[in-house]
């Protein structure tokens, strides 16, 4: 069963002043979500990833397109009682204690009495916010909001959660908190499907990715079947070593670089087999310190994914430039004819 899709879902802004023109943040993106399953939402700034999922939670409206959630309608009211939600900038009121915001949110979702302070404590406790529940949150640091924004997100058990940019404002500590509990609400069967442009999240936590930009969805699917786990080559860390054996290397190694006295790292490539180079140094005085293998990362992949995506973007505006170009550049010449004519001048005899 799919948790969310949508299908090519559009948006469209009104930008301008005077004349108004439509700015196109979210270009037909069509994306499934499986039930069950961590899905990361990847993209740079200004990509569509908090436009798409404001359309989500109806906060915005699509100008072509629909989305399903949970197999229902995005307006089915029984459905938004199953899912949670946190945006990218959590704003509760300054004069409430983090328990009274939970358990105010419990009521709306119909708890009552002892359950709902059951429950406004427990998720305190997992997202670290124990001691300073009775706090107002007037007084909460960036990354204490951003905590109670995702207990309350998880305030009603839902089979769904969509986190906004989850990470934002967080410690080292609370970076972690919020991976485990990710990873947590998986095991016990809920989908998770959050916004990012914090790669090394989703690499740890994601069963499968989608990446955006400008809009447009540029790919998705798994993340072993989208990056190249293939070596490409070698990383050898060496140390004990003269300045005279690494000059005397020249071109048997790629990139160089000193770490320290007597300590270098070496970019080898894939072919010829590193075995030789580690005999060669450790025959010079040289102690191995590590050897490993070099792939791509998701953060290589989403690089260049992202500049193909902005490369045929350009691409396909230039043959409407060069048209619009020339349009424009006739129809200045027919107002000046026509100007010329008004005035009683003609076209210069040759």
């Amino acid at each position: 069963m799919r948790a969310l899709a949508t299908f090519e879902l559009t948006k469209d802004y009104a930008v301008g002043f005077w004349r108004k023109r439509p700015y196109r943040a979210l270009d037909h993106l069509t994306l499934d979500v499986e039930a069950g399953e961590v899905f990361g939402f990847l993209g740079p700034n200004g990509a569509g990833k908090s436009t798409t999922l404001k359309l989500l939670m109806q906060l915005v409206f699509p100008t072509s397109g629909r989305a399903e959630i949970l197999g229902r309608p995005l307006g089915d009211v029984a459905m938004k009682r199953r899912i949670g939600y946190l945006p990218e900038n959590p704003y509760f009121y300054d004069y409430l204690t983090a328990e009274e915001l939970l358990t105010y949110f419990a009521s709306l979702f119909g708890y009552r009495g002892r359950e709902r302070h059951v429950r406004a404590a427990r998720l305190l406790d997992e997202v670290g916010i124990a001691g300073e529940r009775r706090l107002q949150l007037r007084k909460f640091s960036k990354g204490m909001l951003q905590r109670v924004g995702i207990a309350q997100a998880l305030i009603n058990e839902p089979d769904l959660v969509i986190l906004d940019e989850p990470m934002s404002g967080l410690d080292p500590l609370g970076r972690r908190d919020v991976r485990s509990l990710i990873l947590r609400l998986r095991d016990r069967g809920c989908t998770v499907f959050f916004s990012s442009h914090v790669l090394s999240d989703a690499e740890s936590l994601c069963s499968r990715v989608a990446i955006l930009a400008k809009g447009r969805l540029v790919t998705s699917g798994r993340l072993s079947d989208m990056i190249a786990f293939q070596v490409r080559g070698w990383e050898l860390v060496m140390s004990d070593l003269g300045e005279a054996v690494v000059s005397a290397l020249g071109s048997a190694v790629g990139h160089t670089v000193r770490i320290g006295e007597g300590r270098y790292s070496f970019e080898l490539p894939l072919d010829p087999p590193p075995q030789h180079l580690v005999t060669q140094l450790t025959a010079a005085g040289g102690r191995l310190m590590s050897l490993n293998p070099l792939r791509e990362t998701l953060e290589d992949f989403f690089v260049k994914q992202v500049a193909t995506a902005e490369d045929r973007v350009i691409d396909s505006l230039r043959p409407r430039a060069r048209t619009t170009r020339g349009r424009d550049s006739t129809l200045e010449t027919e107002e000046h004819a026509k100007f010329g004519e008004r005035a009683g001048v003609g076209p210069r005899e040759k």
